[in-house]
C-alpha cells in the first residue's frame, strides 16, 4: 500500500514508517520539518494547523490507499496549536479522504478522551475523534496510553531521566498508568491496515499493570542496574512554578514534558481496558517488565538518561551567561571594560568595542533561548569566543597569567557549547 503518515517524525510516527517500510508498503511521511534520519521514499513538509480547507489536502493525497495520523502536540506554543493539529486540520484530512475516495483511516487519540478532558490537549484530540466517526470511511480510532519503547521523547524521556537519579522527585496529584508498549501499538496498527480488517471501532490500548509514576520509574532504575532510589513528593506550590517555567520554555520554541496541560493530565491518569483491543487483535500488551527485560540496558540508555536532566541545566545556563555578560558589560562592568580596551590601545573606540561586545553576547544569549535559532545561537559563540581569546592574546597576552585566568575560562566555554550542540536534538 501507498500510506500517508502524518506526525512522521514523532515517537509513534517515526517507528512506525520503519516497520511498515519493512512490510512492503510505500510511506510518504508529513510533519513541519523534515526528518534527517528517517529515509522515506517521499515527504510532505506541511503544518496540519494551517489546513483549512479539504482541497489543501487533496494534492498529498494522490494514489494513497490509506491514512495513519500520528500527529499531536501537548500545549500550544508560538509553532504549535492543539486545536489545529488535533481537531481542524484532521477534520479536513478526513474530509480529503471521503472525497478523494481513500477508505481506510486510522487515527491515534489517547486514552481517556472519552470519559474525561481536563485540558485542552484532551478537548482538542476528542473534537479530532468525532470529527472523524461522522466520516462515510473505514475508521479506526486507537487510544494508547503513556507509550514506551526503546526510542523516548517526551514523557518517556523524563521517566528515563528522573529514573537516574539518587533521589527521585515525583510530582503530587498523578494518577496511575497503565504504559503501553510501542511495539505493542505499531503491530495493532500494522493489523487494521490489513485488507481483512475490522474498521469503525475505537480502541483503548492500555498495559497490563495499573502502576504509579514512581513504580514505572523504579521499574527503570532497576533495568539500568541502579538500587532503589528514595522519593521525594516536590510541595505543590514548587509543582505549580515547575509546570509554569516549563510553559514559558514552551512558548520560547522548546517541547518540554512538563506544562500546566502535562499537569492536568496526569491528574486524570492514564488507565483503560485492553480486553477489547486483546478481542480484536489477538496482541498481549506487555507489561513494562516483560519489555524492559527483553532487552537489556545498553551504555547509551545510561548516558541518554542522566543528559537529558543535564539538558534542561545546560541551555539555561548558556543563556543566562551570554545575556548576563552583555547586560553586566553595559552597566556596572562597562567603565572597567572601556578601561581593559584603552590598555590594549583602542583609544577612542573602547566605549564602542565594549557596547558592540555586549550586544553580541547579549544576541547570542536570545539566539541560544529562542529555539528555532538556538543551533545558529550556538554556531556563534563558537566562533565569537574563540575571537575573544585571538584577540587578547595579541592584545593582552599577560591575561593568559591572571589569577583568575580569565582567558583559560574560554576553553571549557567552548567545550560547554559543543555538549549543547551535541544534545540539542529532540528526536
Amino acid at each position: 500500500m501507498k500510506i500517508l503518515l502524518t506526525g512522521a517524525t514523532g515517537l509513534i510516527g517515526s517507528a512506525l514508517a520503519y516497520r511498515l517500510m519493512q512490510e512492503g508498503h510505500d510511506i510518504i511521511g508529513l510533519a513541519r520539518h523534515r526528518s534527517r534520519s528517517l529515509r522515506l521514499k517521499g515527504w510532505a513538509i506541511v503544518d496540519i494547523a494551517s489546513m483549512r480547507e479539504p482541497a489543501d489536502w487533496l494534492p498529498y493525497l494522490a494514489g494513497i490507499d490509506a491514512v495513519v495520523n500520528c500527529a499531536g502536540v501537548l500545549q500550544d506554543s508560538p509553532q504549535e496549536c492543539a486545536e489545529g493539529v488535533h481537531s481542524t486540520g484532521v477534520a479536513t484530512l478526513f474530509a480529503a479522504c471521503e472525497q478523494s475516495g481513500i477508505r481506510r483511516v486510522i487515527h491515534l487519540s489517547a486514552i481517556g478522551v472519552d470519559r474525561e478532558r481536563p485540558s485542552t490537549f484532551s478537548s482538542t484530540k476528542y473534537a479530532g475523534d468525532r470529527q472523524l466517526m461522522t466520516r462515510d470511511l473505514e475508521w479506526v480510532i486507537l487510544r494508547p496510553s503513556v507509550v514506551l519503547g526503546r526510542s523516548a521523547f517526551g514523557a518517556s524521556a523524563l521517566i528515563r531521566s528522573l529514573a537516574s537519579l539518587p533521589v527521585v522527585p515525583l510530582m503530587p496529584d498523578t494518577q496511575p498508568l497503565q504504559v503501553v508498549q510501542l511495539s505493542d501499538v505499531l503491530a495493532t496498527i500494522s493489523f487494521f491496515l490489513k485488507a481483512d480488517a475490522p474498521s469503525r471501532l475505537e480502541l483503548e490500548l492500555a498495559g497490563p499493570d495499573r502502576l504509579q509514576m514512581g513504580d514505572v520509574v523504579a521499574q527503570y532504575r532497576n533495568w539500568y542496574g541502579w538500587g532503589a532510589a528514595h522519593k521525594i513528593i516536590v510541595p505543590r506550590p514548587l509543582s505549580h512554578v515547575l509546570y509554569r517555567l516549563g510553559d514559558l520554555v514552551g512558548a520560547l520554541g522548546w517541547r518540554p514534558p512538563m506544562r500546566t496541560n502535562a499537569a492536568l493530565e496526569i491528574a486524570r491518569g492514564a488507565i483503560g481496558d485492553p480486553a477489547p483491543w486483546m478481542s480484536v487483535t489477538g496482541i498481549r500488551p506487555q507489561s513494562l517488565q516483560e519489555a524492559l527485560a527483553a532487552e537489556p540496558a545498553a551504555i547509551q540508555d545510561k548516558w541518554f538518561a542522566r543528559l537529558y536532566l543535564l539538558k534542561a541545566v545546560i541551555f539555561p545556563v548558556l543563556v543566562a551567561f551570554w545575556i548576563g555578560t552583555g547586560l553586566i558589560s553595559l552597566t556596572s562592568g562597562y567603565a572597567s571594560g572601556v578601561q581593559l580596551m584603552r590598555s590594549t590601545g583602542a583609544g577612542a573606540l573602547s566605549g564602542a568595542a565594549v557596547i558592540a561586545g555586549a550586544l553580541a553576547d547579549m544576541a547570542i544569549g536570545v539566539g541560544i533561548a529562542w529555539r528555532p535559532l538556538t543551533r545558529y545561537g550556538l554556531y556563534a559563540a563558537l566562533p565569537l569566543s574563540s575571537f575573544y581569546a585571538v584577540a587578547a592574546t595579541v592584545l593582552r597576552p599577560d591575561l593568559w597569567t591572571e589569577p583568575l585566568g580569565p582567558l583559560f575560562k574560554i576553553i571549557p566555554i567552548l567545550v560547554l557549547h559543543l555538549v549543547a550542540l551535541a544534545i540539542l536534538d529532540e528526536r
